[in-house]
């Protein structure tokens, strides 16, 4: 059952919670063995954002904010170190050297968000390999992404309120980086997003992750409110397992896969529920980074504050009613 946590509720659960675990049961998933609807918003570049990481009372007030908003999962990057102009990207924002050795100093960051998430009851999926990063040659060799994979699995163990996404929007090796993983910490929850919109993933790795990560279709295959539901409950259907509408349909810049003609905030509110209906879990994606600091579409502290738009806040106002529009016993899309 969502919780929507107050301040002195979070200050409660710092000084009570343990290690918090994420599982799968059947299409469903679970926090500590009870129910969690599974409920992301993007926030890729987490790890590098000076605000959300000038102190832990800062990542408290922010964390408190986004359940406020029904939010309990971030999907934050390994790899934030494109030259897309982006938010807070740098050729050092990466957990990783060129060799597969892992930059400590960033995955300290990282393991102080999992505690401070942790304690309020909130997962973390972190994209380990991000196809941006690719696509402009910054990569792994082989033998340094598996002594890559292999270390943060060993780094990360402790922290049970993590999942692993391979790739974002990419296949490369998956099958075995998930052996990798599971050869490390057999209870690591594995995923993958295996390519770009309506991308819905090759058997043999669909039937190897934990659950399913796709980036439904957007804009240019039609009205996605219709479509992307559909794909959600055919994976359900197929795999028995959750899916997660990783990435649904977004507003914003044209650029990077954005849509060329104007949204509406309903369109991803009716979206969301349909999704919903349909047995499926979502992570809100927005613009909040794409277009980099002083541009009106990114906030001022390069967090996605769910305040700071209009459009968004809409949405988010919508994902905070989740009990009110969620079905008592979700299913397959009528």
């Amino acid at each position: 059952m969502f919780l929507r946590r107050t301040a002195a509720a979070i200050l409660f659960l710092s000084a009570s919670a343990g290690a918090r675990e994420i599982a799968v049961t059947g299409t469903h998933f679970a926090l500590d063995g009870k129910p969690f609807p599974y409920t992301g918003v993007s926030f890729f570049n987490a790890i590098y954002n000076p605000s959300f990481n000038q102190s832990s009372e800062e990542r408290w007030k922010w964390i408190e904010k986004f359940q406020r908003y029904g939010i309990n999962v971030l999907r934050v990057w390994a790899q934030w170190d494109s030259k897309r102009g982006f938010v807070d990207a740098c050729s050092e924002c990466t957990l990783y050297y060129p060799d597969g050795r892992l930059r400590q100093d960033r995955v300290e960051r990282l393991k102080q968000i999992l505690t401070d998430a942790d304690r309020a009851g909130m997962v973390v999926q972190l994209a380990l390999f991000a196809r941006e990063s690719w696509n402009e040659k910054i990569r792994l060799e082989p033998a340094a992404a598996d002594r890559a994979v292999a270390g943060l699995t060993r780094e990360l163990k402790p922290w049970r309120n993590l999942t692993f996404q391979v790739w974002n929007e990419f296949s490369d090796r998956v099958l075995d980086h998930v052996k990798t993983i599971r050869a490390g910490d057999p209870a690591r929850l594995v995923t993958n997003s295996p390519g770009f919109a309506g991308d819905l993933g090759d058997p043999a790795q669909n039937r190897a992750l934990d659950y399913l990560t796709p980036h439904t279709s957007r804009q240019t295959a039609g009205k996605t409110w219709d479509i992307a539901p559909k794909e959600i409950a055919y994976l359900l259907a197929l795999y028995r397992k959750p899916v997660v509408d990783d990435e649904p349909a977004r507003t914003g810049t044209p650029n990077f896969g954005g849509p060329r003609d104007k949204t509406w905030p309903a369109d991803h509110i009716v979206q969301i529920q349909r999704v919903w209906q349909a047995g499926g879990c979502i992570t809100y994606h927005h613009d909040m980074f794409q277009t980099g600091y002083n541009t009106p579409a990114v906030p001022p502290s390069g967090v996605p504050d769910p305040e700071f738009s209009p459009y968004h806040r809409a949405v988010f106002e919508f994902i905070a009613l989740r009990q009110r529009y969620m079905p008592a016993r979700p299913g397959p899309l009528q």
